[in-house]
């Protein structure tokens, strides 16, 4: 009897670890990051390209975050549907004082690859600031007068591609259609991260 009363009780002990375990896990994977506080009128002194007539999109990105995959993933299914539309960049960090290759990773690859998207390094993170952007994956969205459309991420959360509220809005607003928000939560690291 003792014996299975100590069985009882490890399990018990062990399923609570686990739960716990995963309780952090989940916690973490559905913790948004810092929205942005983009301007409501296209930066001037941005050195990404618009398009005349294309809405553009610009995704502020950390290359060494591992939830800017999932950014990214969806950013190729989101082009698919309306690179007529838009016009896209995604603009990997580069902190002063890193090697001249740190900010090409894989991500960097995979974002390249995507037909209508133009990869560039944002040098000391000067374009997210312009665009008010402090988490990786952050996405912004200006109409063909540079007017901000849409704000927030397109990952149902971090590390994670599927289905999601902010991809879906973008498609809906450069397609005309009415949308219920023009934002949505941003799941990725903090761009100021050095890892």
């Amino acid at each position: 009897m003792r014996r299975i009363v100590v069985l009882v009780a490890v399990g018990l002990l062990w399923a609570s670890v686990v739960g716990a375990g995963l309780k952090v896990v989940w916690d973490y994977e559905t913790a948004p990051g810092a929205p942005a506080d983009p301007p409501a009128q296209w930066p001037p002194t941005s050195h990404v390209e618009r398009v005349p007539g294309r809405a553009t999109l610009v995704m502020l990105a950390h290359p060494h975050c591992p939830c800017t995959r999932a950014s990214v993933s969806e950013l190729g299914v989101l082009m698919a549907g309306v690179h007529d539309r838009l016009t896209a960049s995604v603009l990997f960090l580069s902190p002063e004082g890193v090697p001249s290759n740190w900010s090409r990773t894989d991500t960097w690859r995979a974002a390249s690859r995507i037909p209508g998207v133009t990869v560039m390094e944002d040098e000391g993170g000067r374009e997210a600031a312009l665009f008010g952007a402090s988490t990786s994956g952050q996405v912004v969205v200006y109409d063909e007068e540079g007017r901000l459309m849409f704000s927030g991420g397109i990952t149902p959360s971090r590390g994670h591609p599927g289905e999601n509220a902010g991809r879906s809005r973008i498609v809906s607003l450069v397609s005309g259609r009415p949308v219920d928000r023009r934002i949505s939560q941003v799941f990725g690291c903090a761009l100021t991260d050095s890892k």
